[in-house]
């Protein structure tokens, strides 16, 4: 037996990294991702690309768009990385500059190390792009991290099996929305950061509110450039809908004059007979 018990474990120690794990479930990891949403992430210490701590609490006060991926990954996550910064890049044109925040994440707390980042980030051009983050922690708070915005992954030969995951947080920290795919569409990204940026529900009368009100209805998505643009329609529409209305309130009180003045005519018409 004993013999039978090392021949077993020899054999384990003999395959690829994760080659005995169970299958990541795609169902369950997709139930798991859209049950983190409005939760709350925690107060967590990163370490970014040059070594140097960077506290989650330091990027809230505007959304936070997270990238998970892994240094070591040649298939998915290059092709997301790059197809992320594209859309980050447009995303910002049509919302500001400095309207959210990215980070990308390295998940795989062993591999994951500061130069391995850097090496990442320089080959996908994110270095230099301001407010674009790029980071890792141990494994503890990983796992953390992780469980709270609903990312799934496993173990398998030669890397991970895992979502294709970009998660949007809110302001405080929150998870707000998901997107899935190394190739998703502008509009994906740039919808729940406009709602996140410019509001949907505000009911501030400031004119800078007002202001974002306008712009979050009138900056729309323009499927023949792939872009998004300013509509100055919207306000052409709101001009000559008002305009019409005016007008036909004027012709609406002259009606409603001239009718007044036959009545009165016709009453001191009346009055006029009797008196006579």
């Amino acid at each position: 037996m004993g013999r039978l018990i090392a021949a077993i474990l020899a054999l384990l120690l003999a395959l690829p990294a994760g080659a005995g794990a169970p299958k990541l479930d795609a169902e369950i990891a997709f139930e798991e991702s859209q049950a983190a949403l409005g939760r709350q992430t925690g107060e967590h210490v990163l370490t970014d690309h040059r070594g140097r701590p960077l506290a989650l609490a330091e990027l809230r006060g505007r959304p936070l768009v997270v990238s998970l991926v892994f240094t070591s990954c040649a298939s998915v996550c290059p092709i997301t990385a790059d197809h992320l910064r594209e859309k980050i890049l447009e995303a910002r044109r049509a919302l500001g500059e400095d309207a959210f925040a990215v980070l990308t994440f390295g998940f795989d707390a062993s591999g994951d190390r500061p130069a391995q980042l850097a090496a990442f980030a320089g080959t996908h051009r994110l270095l230099g792009i301001a407010d674009w983050f790029v980071a890792s922690a141990d494994a503890a708070t990983t796992a953390a991290f992780l469980s709270e915005i609903g990312f799934s992954f496993r173990a398998a030969a030669g890397g991970f099996d895992h979502v294709t995951q970009t998660t949007i947080l809110d302001a405080q920290g929150r998870v707000y929305r998901q997107v899935y795919g190394e190739r998703f569409p502008l509009t994906a990204l740039v919808e729940p950061l406009k709602e996140l940026v410019l509001g949907t529900a505000t009911r501030s009368v400031a004119p800078a509110d007002l202001w974002d009100r306008i712009v979050f209805l009138c900056t729309v998505y323009n499927p023949l450039t792939g872009s998004y643009r300013f509509d100055y329609g919207i306000f052409f529409g709101i001009f000559f809908g008002a305009l019409s209305l005016l007008l036909t309130g004027v012709v609406i009180l002259r009606l409603w004059l001239e009718r007044r003045r036959a009545l009165r005519a016709e009453y001191r018409g009346a009055l006029d007979r009797g008196a006579s």
